[in-house]
């Protein structure tokens, strides 16, 4: 008899899985998938390509339901998972079903987060965060409807991008001194900034936020310093909160999210979690990235493999309107790391890299990431770099052939 496997949650990091386990051990587990939404799962990545125009929403489907079908995977969409008996080892549905199940797996991912402020509630005001968002989104900018997006991180960056590739006049708002701080120094958000006033969105630098003005609807927003603007649509973009209110009631282990060890098991034997909404070493990932690579170890452990999930150095690798950026590990300057720059006006490229002795521990690059993913191995496996020192921030046609064969071997 099969092992009954329940895996909560129909996004990136599941369908990883299913994948996984579809090619290791395709006869191992009768699986039950559940998602909130109707579409099976998608690649969230691209929703802000789907808000430009850019692509179809059947290019974003990670796998269509007739993969599920033909790999005898049950998939039970529009649906949610209200409670567990973690002792009898069932689920109820919130439709009423109930299923019994061997071990779990909580692939929940996480909430857009909405700012605690007065009027978020109002109608016009939105996430950027599934399809239904989207299709708010390009409904607003057909209208031709003024919009506003908060948060100038990465989401709200592509949302702003999207509406305005769909004919919305966008501001951005951020209440930072420049743009996605997490993932980049001055110069380079200084270059973003840029690309994206070059696409018709007005960006606001150091802008509180204080409510959301209008009666029932939206129609703008008012700041700390007592300015407003006009808006028909908010869309609210300033980072997610992991999704684990189900694991907790559980009795799971949770903290910021669903804590788990180095094989993705969570506190309660039986129960695992990954992507989003796991907790590993004290870090709620929110990347793609590490999501993949958790539902791999899963995979590998749940068909009794040896695996181990030890965290990951970070990398963002993105196009802002066209403009290629990517940035990883410690990029800002601090005690005791040394950054060389290089920087071409004429052609608006930017090259940040960001040393801790013989080590590269940083990078920053825009307009030309080309040795980004090389950069990165140099990062992430630690090796010495101090025969190339001088030749690095050229990029890897100057650099590679100076390093040692057993680092040109580690980061090919």
């Amino acid at each position: 008899m099969r092992e009954r496997l329940l895996i909560i949650g129909n996004g990136m990091a599941s369908v990883r899985l299913l994948q996984t386990l579809v090619r290791l051990a395709p006869q191992r587990f009768a699986i039950t998938i559940v998602g909130s939404e109707a579409k099976a799962g998608y690649n969230r990545v691209l929703l802000s390509a789907l808000l430009a125009g850019d692509i179809t929403e059947d290019e974003i489907i990670l796998r269509p339901h007739e993969w599920y079908v033909e790999n005898g995977i049950e998939r039970i969409g529009n649906c949610t998972v209200s409670g567990i008996d973690a002792k009898a080892r069932e689920a109820t549905f919130s439709d009423g079903r109930r299923l019994a199940f061997d071990q779990c797996v909580f692939a929940t991912g996480s909430h857009p987060i909405r700012l605690p402020l007065p009027g978020m509630d109002k109608a016009g005001v939105i996430t950027f965060r599934d399809l239904s968002d989207v299709s708010a989104m390009e409904a607003a900018a057909l209208a031709h409807k003024r919009a506003v997006v908060i948060g100038g991180g990465l989401l709200g960056i592509e949302a702003a991008y999207g509406l305005a590739k769909r004919g919305a006049k966008v501001t951005l708002v951020h209440v930072m001194d420049r743009l996605m701080e997490r993932q980049l120094d001055a110069p380079a958000a200084a270059l973003v900034r840029k690309a994206l006033e070059r696409k018709g969105v007005k960006v606001m630098l150091g802008a509180q936020t204080r409510e959301v003005t209008g009666d029932q609807a939206a129609t703008g927003l008012a700041f700390a310093d007592g300015t407003e603007i006009e808006a028909g649509l908010i869309v609210c973009a300033v980072g997610i909160r992991p999704n684990a209110e189900l694991a907790k009631s559980t009795g799971l282990n949770v903290q910021r999210g669903i804590v788990t060890d180095d094989a993705m098991a969570a506190s309660i034997a039986g129960f695992h979690a990954i992507g989003e909404c796991a907790e590993h070493r004290g870090i709620a990932y929110g990347l793609i990235e590490p999501a993949h690579a958790q539902a791999e170890v899963l995979a590998q452990r749940l068909i009794g493999n040896a695996a181990a999930f030890e965290g990951m150095v970070l990398a963002t690798n993105l196009k802002v309107s066209g403009l290629p950026v990517f940035s990883a590990g410690r990029f800002m300057d601090e005690a005791g790391l040394v950054s060389i720059t290089l920087r071409e006006r004429r052609s608006g490229t930017y090259r940040k890299l960001v040393l801790e002795g013989s080590r590269l521990v940083g990078c920053v690059l825009v307009g030309e990431t080309g040795d980004a993913l090389w950069y990165l191995d140099l990062i992430r496996s630690q090796i010495d770099i101090t025969p190339a020192r001088r030749q690095l921030v050229h990029g890897r046609a100057f650099a590679q052939s100076l390093l040692a064969p057993s680092a040109i071997s580690q980061a090919a």
